[in-house]
This record gives structure tokens, C-alpha cells and sequence, in this order.
């Protein structure tokens, strides 16, 4: 009889990545999803884990998408500016 419990991954590594270069607030719920995992794990909640790792996964893409969402809206400001002021300096002359 195998008494292990089944294999759970808790995505701590892509929580912490996704807190360290992408969106902190939601990276760090992330985290505190990610690190109720091995102790739901050790407590023979196997449900309550694969709740707690798709929780930590969401968190972590939605930190991810927010990062990129904010380039986007940073690139878009940035040429709008960039082409803007160009336009108004060249009017001068």
C-alpha cells in the first residue's frame, strides 16, 4: 500500500518569480497560496491542496498578464508622447 500522498505541485517558484518581476500585489497572493500547499498536503487535505495550487497558478498568471498589460499600455503612451511631441516641435519651424 503506498501511504505518500499524491504529488501536488504548489507553483511556489512561478509565485515568487511572478512577485519579483511582474506584479508584486498579486505575485505576493501568489505566495500565500503556494505556501499553504505542502501543509494542506501534510495534513491529508489533498482537495484543500489542489485548491490552494490552482489558486497559487491563477495568481501568478494574473500577475503575469497584468505585467504585460502594463507594457502595452507604457509602449502605446510612450510612442503617442514621442509622436506627439515630435509633431509639435516640427510645427515650429
Amino acid at each position: 500500500m503506498n501511504t505518500s500522498s499524491p504529488a501536488v505541485s504548489n507553483n511556489l517558484v512561478w509565485a515568487i518569480l511572478s512577485t519579483l518581476f511582474c506584479c508584486l500585489p498579486l505575485g505576493i497572493v501568489s505566495i500565500v497560496h503556494a505556501a499553504k500547499v505542502n501543509g494542506l498536503l501534510a495534513a491529508g487535505d489533498i482537495a484543500g491542496a489542489r485548491d490552494a495550487a490552482d489558486k497559487a497558478k491563477k495568481w501568478a498568471i494574473w500577475s503575469v498578464l497584468g505585467w504585460v498589460v502594463l507594457v502595452i499600455l507604457y509602449v502605446i503612451v510612450f510612442v503617442v508622447l514621442g509622436v506627439g511631441g515630435a509633431m509639435s516641435g516640427a510645427s515650429g519651424y
